[in-house]
């Protein structure tokens, strides 16, 4: 299969070459930007000798006539206009941005500030959340893949709300990010001098994720959730800790909640749930496509604590994207993402 790669000059982009490089069956026939023509290498020099290919403009038409699925890593209302070039092209697409995951277009245009695509669109657009959505995944043309934070909180929420073992309006969610996640941009808060030996919150109660995740935790439910969640600039590059407090309905021990874990998870191969007594870190996941959950049940507050780590560039963005991808075409889920995360 021949993918087209729109938006290749961001951290998402690059994560998409990466991967795609070394796919056994799907391999990249074009990559585009808005910015000057030239060798993608002279905007990563690390692709230098590796992978040279030549950046060139935007053309709907031409990427639809040569192309089997378009990866779109450009930034929100950027995405949602080059959707709608595509729409009717009869190519797959899968978008990287925040433009197709909210259904309600209202809540959409309130919390990205931007007018939202058609709700013609968005109706068409499949939530790709990997392990809880395949079946629609596998029948989709247009995929919204799931934010960073959101696909922490959600695969770390997923077994006990699906399952309704907790207060569904008792759910915070305290997630802390490396600065990647705020992409290549450059900007005053994400600056060295700004973010080294520091840490700090943002967008309080305001994060564009929030409806993204309450979204999908009510489809879950089968009514309206609503929860709390906190944002962190943390000083690392890559890497996303969702810490998650939620109440118990009943008295259940770390050893069932675990077990009931594994078992959701069972054959889903990028979601590792530890042992009793052992929490992940952001480190054991990094250059990955792996979700590591940690649990705890407190019987003395009848709180139960959830810990969900990915990499955000890779679960939360090009990784689960290449992981969609697979399931679209029938391929083995784990194609091009078998690369065991680096240590140290």
């Amino acid at each position: 299969m021949k993918a087209a790669i729109v938006g290749t000059t961001g951290y998402g982009g690059g994560e998409l070459i990466r991967i795609l490089a070394n796919h056994p069956y799907i391999s990249i026939h074009s990559i585009h930007s808005t910015r000057d023509e030239k060798p993608v290498s002279e905007e990563y020099p690390h692709l230098t000798g590796i992978f040279d290919k030549v950046l060139t403009k935007i053309d709907t038409d031409k990427i639809a006539d040569e192309a089997d699925i378009v990866f779109l890593a450009t930034p929100s209302k950027v995405s949602g206009k080059l959707v709608e070039s595509f729409f009717k092209k009869g190519i797959k697409v899968i978008d990287l941005s925040g433009d197709l995951r909210l259904k309600d277009a209202s809540a959409y245009e309130e919390w990205y500030k931007h007018e939202s695509v058609d709700t013609s669109i968005l109706n068409e657009a499949v939530y790709g959340l990997s392990e809880w959505n395949r079946e629609q995944i596998m029948n989709a043309n247009l995929l919204a893949n799931p934010g960073c934070y959101p696909t922490a909180a959600l695969l770390g929420l997923a077994p006990v709300l699906t399952e309704k073992l907790i207060e569904k309006n008792s759910i915070i969610i305290d997630a802390k990010s490396g600065v990647s996640g705020a992409g290549r941009s450059p900007s005053m808060g994400t600056l060295y001098a700004e973010l080294n030996e520091n840490f700090k919150i943002y967008k309080v109660n305001e994060h564009q994720h929030i409806p993204e995740i309450e979204q999908q935790l009510s489809l879950w439910n089968g009514e309206e959730v609503k929860i709390t969640f906190s944002t962190h600039l943390i000083p690392v590059t890559r890497g996303i800790m969702a810490t998650i407090y939620v109440q118990l309905k009943e008295d259940l021990n770390t050893s069932r909640l675990i077990d009931l874990y594994k078992e959701a998870y069972d054959g889903h191969p990028f979601v590792r749930v530890r042992k009793n007594g052992v929490f992940p870190s952001v480190k054991e996941v990094k250059g990955s496509n792996y979700c590591d959950i940690g649990l705890h049940a407190d019987s003395r507050t009848g709180r139960m604590t959830i810990v969900s780590v990915i990499d955000n560039l890779m679960k939360g963005a090009a990784g689960q994207a290449v992981q969609n991808a697979n399931i679209m075409f029938g391929l083995e889920e784990t194609a091009g993402l078998k690369m065991i995360p680096l240590y140290p």
